[in-house]
């Protein structure tokens, strides 16, 4: 039994953190633009079909998909935003609209990756990512899940230096607070948005790289439970924080882990119950507080 509890609680703060990179680029982008991307989990299996592009048909390491993530951001990122979301701002219900929007995006993406790929399952070789074991607790994970917990650390990490530390981050968090008086005070709000909007694209892209490690493998159609996990996420940790994010990740990853270690019928159940008892015990997320401080 202590080992089962070992094993469930060093994956489940793997498993967290890895989904915590998951579900912050949604965060970002929900919280500049108010806008719901229902598309984010294409977003992310995008990434994860390019790792694997990457590594199947060039036979370069799936960590270049790291920056093949970010460089597809900008591509896609600032046409979509500059077409989209400025009309979406000018509507009555902006969050409504982008709502059927993104949901629409959604399906596209979905069909493009099954012309493209077909709809089998796709999954990477452990070797990619070093191919061994770590042992912690007396408990062994594969390389990639460790690699995969460093790369969302330093990117959470260096999502909320951005945002804490630069001018750009101040006037992202402007945005963040009141648009309006972020534009009344001289903020280039299209511009800081357009901005967040590709950041946010890029970390889902990069998430998705270490999907096919984290989660077995990459298919079309999954996106739509990464979207319903990260909107969790987001809300368990409170809305704008990265490391608050990186924290609902955590408790996501650990309740999950421990739900498929002890019962694993209801482990899909674990985002959802978190959820609900979130929004009733402290509507504001772990870190609301926090938040409204800044």
């Amino acid at each position: 039994m202590q080992a089962l509890l070992e094993y469930a609680i060093v994956g489940g703060v793997l498993y967290g953190i890895f989904f915590g990179l998951v579900a912050v680029g949604l965060n970002l982008i929900f919280g500049v633009m108010r806008i719901i991307n229902l598309a984010h989990g294409e977003f992310v299996i995008l990434g994860g079909f390019g790792a694997y592009w990457l590594s199947t048909s060039l036979g370069l390491n799936p960590l270049w998909g790291l920056p093949l993530a970010a460089l597809g951001a900008v591509v896609i990122g600032f046409p979509l935003y500059y077409a989209v979301v400025p009309g979406l701002q000018r509507s009555r219900d902006p969050e409504m609209l982008s709502f059927i929007l993104f949901f629409g995006l959604a399906q596209i993406i979905d069909a493009i990756i099954s012309l493209g790929f077909g709809p089998d399952q796709r999954s990477l070789p452990d070797e990619a990512l070093g191919g061994g074991t770590i042992s912690v607790l007396g408990q062994a994970f594969p390389d990639s899940w460790w690699v995969a917990a460093g790369v969302a650390i330093l990117a959470i990490m260096g999502l909320w230096l951005y945002l804490t530390r630069t001018r750009l981050g101040f006037a992202t968090r402007a945005i963040m607070a009141n648009r309006d008086e972020a534009f009344a005070t001289g903020i280039a709000v299209d511009r800081v948005s357009a901005i967040a909007f590709v950041i946010g694209l890029a970390l889902a892209g990069a998430a998705g790289v270490f999907v096919p490690y984290l989660q077995g493998s990459v298919a079309p159609g999954i996106g739509n439970n990464l979207t319903t996990t990260s909107f969790a996420i987001l809300i368990i940790g409170s809305l704008g924080n990265p490391v608050g994010t990186l924290f609902g990740g955590l408790v996501f990853g650990v309740g999950s882990m421990l739900m498929q270690t002890f019962y694993a019928s209801w482990s899909d159940l674990v985002p959802y119950v978190l959820l609900v008892v979130i929004v009733l015990l402290r509507p504001q997320g772990l870190f609301g507080k926090a938040v409204r401080n800044a």
